[in-house]
């Protein structure tokens, strides 16, 4: 099956493997490292000591709390790619399947009345502040009130201005930042070791919440574009970035159509493709669209490209059969397969 548009696009064949190897892969994910932190250690030391003074100790607050609560189940992790646009409606009935979701779609989900289970912020700038309400049809006072009954996964070194914001529940990780520098300043803050591996974007955040704490399996992404849409937008909602999509890469999507995305964006995209291959788990990609496990040669296997109806339709089949098993003496002819 494939996502309809004005020509019937059909998912590339399965590749065995990558053209590159998952070492290479890693590499490439890993190659803004030195940049980010040089530019944000300052930053984010200030932020966790700012933090840490208004919620005091970070382990009291910290995700291990939620360990292990949706073991053995499948959870939903939303990225804000384009995608959404065509399919996020589809979220609203999903058999209790946690959703998990970067806090920038806060007001893309709530305008549509789509309940999320978890909300992750990992960026230190204030910027993630503004996110929360930029495309969204409401007021920044509208959207403060709807936080107060969500629940917030965020870095240590989260904007206090975004932490002032929020009115719901606080639940705290760090970052495995390779620098010796930042985890010397963290320690003489608070020895806080409840890491959430993260491949430098807050989408890999999710995930981690999703398979390393909570223990989900399997995991489906939507909204995972890495790349702008074919019409250049880069949310499911007018932002910024479609005026000016700057210097771009052109890559191609799950489909085999040529797209443009940014470098750091390919970064991200190898960084899932990495753990999809070396981590043991279902990786199922229902964007329906982007460039999440696709390559010139084709989609990787160790991804699965599905419709996000097709995945959901997995976990409710057996309403189709309610009434013979609630109500066995009416005849009912529907049966499973």
């Amino acid at each position: 099956m494939a996502r309809k548009a004005e020509v019937t696009l059909e998912f590339q064949q399965y590749i065995n493997q990558p053209p590159a190897s998952p070492t290479d892969l890693y590499k490439q994910a890993c190659s803004n490292d030195d940049v980010t932190i040089d530019t944000w250690l300052k930053t984010w030391v200030g932020n966790i000591k700012t933090n840490r003074e208004k919620f005091g100790s970070f382990k009291d607050r910290g995700v291990g709390k939620l360990f292990g609560s949706n073991e053995l189940k499948p959870a939903i992790v939303a990225g804000s790619g384009p995608s959404l646009a065509y399919n996020s409606d589809q979220l609203k009935d999903r058999n209790g399947i946690p959703l998990i979701s970067c806090l920038h779609n806060f007001h893309h989900f709530v305008d549509k009345d789509i309940p999320v289970d978890y909300w992750v912020s990992l960026d230190a700038g204030d910027v993630t502040l503004e996110e929360i309400w930029e495309g969204g049809k409401n007021t920044p006072d509208f959207y403060r009130e709807k936080t107060k009954d969500q629940k917030l996964v965020c870095f240590i070194g989260s904007s206090p201005k975004l932490l002032d914001y929020w009115g719901g529940e606080v639940y705290f990780f760090n970052a495995p930042v390779p620098s010796d520098e930042y985890r010397k300043q963290c320690d003489e803050i608070e020895p806080f070791y409840t890491y959430l591996s993260t491949g430098g974007n807050v989408l890999g955040a999710a995930v981690y919440f999703a398979k390393g704490v909570l223990g989900a399996n399997p995991i489906a992404f939507v909204g995972a574009d890495f790349c702008f849409s074919y019409e250049k937008k880069f949310h499911g909602w007018d932002s910024k970035y479609d005026k000016n999509v700057g210097k771009v890469l052109k890559v191609f999507d799950i489909f085999g159509m040529p797209v443009f995305s940014w470098q750091s964006y390919l970064n991200f995209k190898c960084f899932f493709e990495y753990v999809a291959m070396k981590v043991p788990g279902l990786y199922v990609n229902c964007s329906e669209g982007g460039t999440l496990g696709a390559h010139l040669e084709g989609n990787i296997r160790h991804i699965t490209q599905m419709e996000l109806q097709e995945f959901l339709n997995m976990y409710r089949m057996h309403r189709l059969i309610e009434g013979q098993c609630k109500q066995p003496e009416i005849l009912e002819q529907k049966i499973l397969y």
